[in-house]
């Protein structure tokens, strides 16, 4: 029988798994649409000027029409919350964690080394200071409670070499 963190990491990997696959094949389908754009632009080359700003304009109108009416899906959106952190992850594994020190350090200055829940933070490390539970912060964000025991007061950890 799996133990429960087992269960739980086979979960997560299918999850990422999952994840990416959806994610490849949407570049892909991005690659292809814009593909097809260039061939409509290639025909609107031939289109009267008001014709194309009638389409632009109609354009927008769709598409601020469809954000509005998406906006909360999408920040409920447990793909999207993946996507993101994914991507967050990538621009921090190509980071240069030196400058990153040099950026985070007046920061650290100004809470004195201690972080509360609520400080708004840029990517790092941190640490509780309850349970010493160790948790990264892949961009900039607020400060959550700790996961394991809801403290609150955390240290910033240096990034190693």
């Amino acid at each position: 029988m799996k133990s429960k963190n087992s269960v739980f990491q086979d979960l997560y990997q299918a999850l990422v798994i999952w994840a990416e696959d959806v994610n490849q094949h949407e570049i892909t389908d991005i690659v292809e649409k814009i593909e097809k754009s260039k061939l409509y632009l290639q025909a609107a080359e031939k289109l009267p000027e008001e014709k194309v700003k009638q389409f632009v304009d109609n354009l927008r109108f769709d598409i601020r029409e469809f954000i509005q009416q998406n906006e909360l899906q999408a920040k409920n959106s447990l793909y999207l919350g993946l996507l993101n952190e994914s991507f967050w992850n990538n621009m921090q594994a190509i980071t240069d964690k030196s400058q990153v020190e040099w950026s985070e350090l007046d920061d650290d200055f100004k809470h004195h080394g201690e972080y509360k829940s609520g400080d708004f933070i840029g990517f790092g490390f941190l640490e509780c200071q309850n349970c010493h539970e160790k948790i990264t912060y892949s961009h900039a964000s607020d400060v959550a409670d700790c996961f394991s025991c809801s403290g609150n007061t955390f240290i910033r950890l240096p990034f190693s070499p």
